[in-house]
């Protein structure tokens, strides 16, 4: 397991805390933006960054000038880890589809944020082998439109190929946010306008659950850092929830602020997103923490599910479950989000929904879907129902009838409701 090596957990004011600049070439990413490394092209589309030592960080993607350039085959990456001085396997990173977040000033093109814990050296490799192209693991977008991304050469590379790496500042995070101890193995304890003057949100068939807010784990920066009104689902109703995984490195649970921070730094400072995608993240002890602003009560519009986004909600749980199952705890917190804001709504956790296609694409299934046409989705449906991803990864999928039940009351698990 990568140890993150982000310190004692401390309490929620210290998540505002701010390391020292690092000695060497340059100042730590952390507050000041993601430090990028451009990659060398070697012609016949592949493209690398030799291995070398780098300024600490923790998080990372890959980006390009244009949003609508598709690089075809693989873009991977390996970490040296920043404790014991060992290299990651190659890690894949898949490329999100443009204007996830709608069209966005400046944004480039880009890659899926992975975490990957304390790290000081990088590898880079890309080889555009002129397949099909794919989905993203583990975000998604607006994807109002007819189509699903934009044009690319097979064996051309996008222009302007960075690594961008995120540090976290050395923002130790501490339990206390979450009220509950703090350690590695600790238990859990169509755009719209923003609406003026807004009222509370509808009331619940399910209590509303324990949830770390913004100004918790991010305080007054993050609200400066995403200065733009909150934007909410144009028929101002849930009716589905999509599950994911935000993939990476494990982690410790004290550090699972730290590491929802970095995905917001990554998709408002390298994709030029407004926010950070995902309504809702849950970290494996089962704390969950607001994400996107708007308010926990409300309906607001993420960018988490490329076409699907004007009708829905997310819960992205955090950590890599393709070979392994999310475990107890962030199963039950799930099931407890879900169940708050589908009861909103009164959509049934187990039942089927109406969603209309905001692109035309096809799901990591092959079901093809028309921009504008009305397909049957579950109420709570993994992401690559919706989109050519594996995200939530191939271990939580099947678990998600389980979590659909638990959202409901059922399974013998009232006990989730406390």
């Amino acid at each position: 397991m990568r140890r993150t090596a982000l310190g004692t957990a401390l309490g929620v004011a210290a998540v505002l805390g701010v390391q020292a600049a690092a000695s060497g070439a340059g100042d730590r990413a952390g507050h000041d933006g993601p430090r990028r490394l451009a990659l060398t092209e070697l012609g016949g589309g592949e493209a690398v960054l030799t291995r070398r030592t780098t300024e600490p960080f923790e998080l990372l993607g890959v980006s390009w000038t244009d949003p609508h350039a598709e690089i075809h085959g693989r873009i991977e990456v390996r970490t040296r880890d920043a404790d014991d001085g060992e290299w990651s396997d190659w890690i894949a990173l898949a490329p999100h589809p443009a204007d996830l977040d709608g069209a966005r000033p400046g944004a480039p093109g880009s890659t899926e944020p992975v975490w990957v814990g304390a790290s000081d050296g990088a590898e880079v490799r890309i080889s555009d082998g002129g397949g099909d192209g794919g989905g993203d693991r583990d975000g998604g977008g607006n994807g109002e439109g007819d189509g699903g991304g934009g044009g690319g050469v097979p064996g051309r590379l996008p222009a302007g190929l960075v690594l961008d790496l995120i540090d976290a500042g050395g923002r130790p995070v501490g339990a206390d946010a979450a009220g509950r101890p703090g350690g590695a193995d600790a238990e859990p304890a169509v755009f719209t306008a923003a609406l003026p003057g807004r009222s509370d949100g509808p009331p619940s068939s399910a209590p509303r659950p324990e949830i770390v807010s913004r100004a918790e784990w991010g305080g007054e920066e993050i609200e400066e850092k995403t200065p733009e009104p909150a934007q909410y689902l144009p028929g101002g109703r849930i009716k589905a929830v999509f599950v994911h995984h935000t993939a990476g490195a494990d982690y410790r649970c004290a550090d699972s602020a730290s590491i929802v921070r970095s995905i917001l730094d990554y998709h408002v400072d390298v994709e030029k997103w407004r926010d950070i995608g995902y309504n809702f993240l849950v970290d494996k002890c089962g704390t969950v923490f607001e994400g996107r602003k708007g308010g926990i009560d409300q309906p607001v519009l993420g960018a988490h599910t490329y076409g699907w986004n004007a009708e829905s909600t997310s819960v992205a749980f955090i950590g890599d479950f393709t070979a392994q199952a999310a475990p107890e705890p962030a199963l039950a917190a799930a099931a407890r989000v879900i169940a708050y804001k589908l009861g909103q709504y009164g959509v049934d956790p187990r039942g089927r929904v109406r969603l209309t296609a905001g692109a035309t694409q096809k799901n990591y299934f092959g079901e093809a879907f028309t921009y504008g046409q009305v397909y049957e989705f579950d109420a709570v449906s993994g992401h690559r129902s919706g989109f050519a991803t594996e995200c939530p990864g191939d271990s939580l999928y099947p678990q998600l009838p389980g979590l659909r039940d638990r959202a409901a009351g059922g399974g013998g698990v009232l006990g989730l409701l406390n």
